[in-house]
């Protein structure tokens, strides 16, 4: 792993929320120092099994939507990914250097007329598989809430 490709910044005080940082390069290897990451940091907060798939899904779709859609695979555009642990919860902040999109007119993947798309689905599962998913204007910010 290149420094270029990967920068990670942890801060940790007993009385403070875990926060940790990392930035990844618009490009799709990038999704592997991303589960890397995710390991590490469920193994540190003794997070189950089942949490732990449903969030390196739901991350790894809103990293590859930052990095596809959002920085358009622009290696110099940068995805940057928040973690806080605190009060049994794990959020993660997603954000990228693009433009944002209109996150309140999403086509519902589930409807007949969308089963056979073959994009589409990724905020769906976002949202199946975290506690709480938030985008913030204008639209290349996401926040997920795990509870563990």
């Amino acid at each position: 792993m290149s420094t270029l490709n990967l920068l990670i910044t942890i801060m940790i005080s007993t009385l403070d929320p875990v926060v940790t940082k990392l930035s990844l390069r618009a490009e799709s290897k990038s999704l592997l120092i991303l589960e890397s990451w995710v390991n590490s940091l469920c193994e540190a907060h003794n997070i189950s099994n089942e949490i732990y798939g449903n969030i390196l899904i739901a991350l790894s779709e809103a990293v590859n939507n930052a990095i596809n859609h959002g920085n358009k695979n622009i290696l110099e555009k940068k995805t940057l990914i928040i973690s806080t642990f605190n009060n049994n919860n794990l959020t993660f902040n997603v954000s990228d250097q693009g433009n944002g999109f209109d996150f309140s007119d999403l086509p519902d993947p589930t409807l007949p007329e969308n089963i056979e798309k073959p994009h589409g689905r990724g905020i769906f599962l976002m949202r199946q598989l975290s506690e709480e998913v938030v985008f913030e204007e204008p639209g290349n910010k996401v926040e997920l809430t795990f509870k563990v």
